[in-house]
């Protein structure tokens, strides 16, 4: 725990925010975490795409959003990459 510069997440979409608050566990405090297609190929913005990954990609952004323990960066290279340093 708290040894960790950085973890890259690319995973199964419905268990983000599982591997996140693992990952949270793992960093160091001013470590990194990043994670692949947070935009989706533009679908979590489309209200109509209610897949189960659009859905849980959208969960995540919001709780990233609402995480007072990271400071974000969205990327929009890509299919979206989300940076997010532990404070």
């Amino acid at each position: 725990a708290g040894s960790f510069d950085f973890v890259f997440i690319d995973a199964d979409k419905p268990n983000y925010a599982a591997y996140y608050e693992r990952a949270l566990e793992l960093v160091r405090t001013g470590g990194i975490i990043a994670f692949d297609n947070t935009l989706w190929s533009g679908a979590v913005a489309d209200p109509k795409d209610q897949t189960e990954n659009t859905r849980a990609l959208r969960a995540l952004n919001d709780l990233l959003h609402r995480d007072e323990r990271v400071t974000l960066s969205l990327l929009p290279l890509g299919d979206g990459v989300t940076l997010a340093m532990k404070r």
